[in-house]
């Protein structure tokens, strides 16, 4: 029973988080007591949300994916370990037999920490799941127990569900998502990091003065601050900076503009198939819990649509390329994740208000510390890759996105110990990071409270 279990969810999983989610979203809603024809065009305008979504990312990987290539080659960038991105590395963590059981512990360990009221996030992304089973599924493919795998994937359940609530108020905050959180992936476990910089930046005079983003930048320069002239004029830069002619770095350009244009326009479709089951979810959970507010768990790809996140991920790709130079002894050629650079630091503009100039600083730290740790794990992705059968033997695979990820370094760390000192320094600035995050959620959501009590 339990093999045909698995293997039907394996199938839907199979489908990609296009199909997975829709039919999870209705099924849920149907389950809560949204009516069924609502709840089906519901899943529907979803689905149709994450066709656009992908083919946005496509889109940005087809075109922004061979500039950032010629990039690196034209300036001589001797990296020889190809980052395959979350697009690669997310089906080669479905493909380990653990990451099956990934799915009910997380479900399970969410059911527990609600009613035990360690966390106020209902998750109902299934599909990132996969986030939580990496952890569980390297540790696995490095240690050969599977038990330990499985403590791996219960321990980043965890802490997800915990980031999420903290992400929280700063949802409301900025975003303007009230209800909504984002506990997994890159933008949840990023976003600490920021935390430390916001607290330095407003100790300096002066330094804490500058303020920019590109609605402001439209104020002032017009037209030319627009995110349609933005995502053409940062897109033809990258093209003319991988040594493209006019007819090739211009169309590029072009293609950055639809990006900037119709990214809040898909994610508006994902927000509109989610609200009658968040609202509806949000209703029972408030008459069942006495009136407490509970947060429903979602992919980070609802914070694309804000446009600082946009133009800071197209500013970060020759950033991160650069970076990746200047990290010492890094072997590895950010390439896949390079068109999404937006997960990795969509949590720092909502620590930063959309502050650009402070997303800056937050992001390079944040993308200096995710190559860093990914060069260190290369032995560890490429074990997944080889147990899974995903590749062949003798060759070696990289990731930024979970690769580069501290929570899952520092866990499969304590059980090989191969890097003493990167465990501890690694493990110790996270935890440090954590601490002021912790402190800087808390100042919101009492801002956000005293707004309330005001209106």
């Amino acid at each position: 029973m339990w093999t045909a279990i698995a293997g039907g969810i394996q199938y839907i999983i199979d489908m990609g988080a296009s199909v997975m989610l829709p039919i999870f979203v209705a099924i849920l809603s149907i389950i809560v007591g949204v009516k069924p024809g609502k709840a089906i065009r519901s899943g529907l305008i979803l689905g149709v949300g994450f066709v656009g979504l992908s083919l946005i990312v496509n889109l940005m990987n087809d075109q922004l994916g061979p500039a950032a290539e010629a990039m690196s080659q034209r300036f001589g960038l001797s990296l020889s370990i190809v980052d395959i991105g979350w697009p690669g590395m997310s089906p080669i963590t479905w493909a380990s037999e653990l990451a099956i059981i990934a799915i009910p512990l997380a479900i399970a360990i969410n059911v527990v920490m609600l009613l035990t009221k360690l966390t106020r996030v209902v998750n109902i992304d299934i599909w990132n799941i996969w986030h939580m089973a990496f952890t569980g599924v390297m540790a696995y493919a490095v240690t050969g127990n599977i038990w330990i795998g499985v403590l791996g994937t219960a321990v980043h359940a965890v802490i997800a569900y915990k980031l999420g609530d903290l992400m929280a108020p700063m949802m409301v905050d900025y975003y303007e998502l009230d209800g909504l959180t984002v506990p997994h992936g890159t933008s949840s476990y990023l976003a600490p990091v920021a935390a430390v910089v916001d607290f330095i930046i407003d100790k300096i005079p002066g330094l804490n003065k500058i303020d920019f983003n590109a609605d402001t930048l439209q104020e002032k320069v017009g037209v030319l601050g627009e995110p349609v002239v933005i995502g053409f004029i940062l897109g033809a830069a990258i093209g003319f900076l991988g040594g493209y002619a006019p007819d090739q770095a211009l169309p590029l350009g072009i293609n950055m503009s639809a990006v900037m244009v119709l990214m809040p326009k898909v994610v508006k479709c994902i927000m509109d198939g989610l609200m009658p089951l968040s609202e509806r979810a949000k209703k029972i959970m408030n008459e069942k819990f006495s009136g407490e507010s509970f947060y429903i768990g979602m992919d980070p790809a609802i914070l694309l649509g804000d446009s600082q996140v946009v133009t800071a991920g197209l500013i970060f790709i020759p950033i991160t390329l650069l970076i990746a130079v200047l990290v010492p002894g890094n072997r590895v050629l950010p390439f896949a994740d390079l068109a999404t650079i937006g997960f990795f630091i969509a949590g720092a503009v909502a620590v930063h208000k959309g502050n650009l100039f402070r997303t800056l600083i937050s992001g390079i730290l944040i993308m200096t510390l995710t190559i860093w740790i990914a060069n260190q794990t290369v032995d560890w992705v490429t074990a997944i890759g080889v147990t899974t059968g995903s590749i062949q033997a003798g060759s070696v695979i990289a990731a930024l996105d979970q690769g580069g990820c501290p929570i899952s370094y520092v866990f499969t760390q304590l059980f090989t110990m191969q890097n003493v000192t990167g465990l501890v320094v690694i493990g110790v600035l996270y935890a440090i990071c954590m601490v002021f995050y912790v402190n800087l959620s808390k100042k919101r959501a009492a801002a956000l409270e005293a707004e309330d009590d005001e209106e």
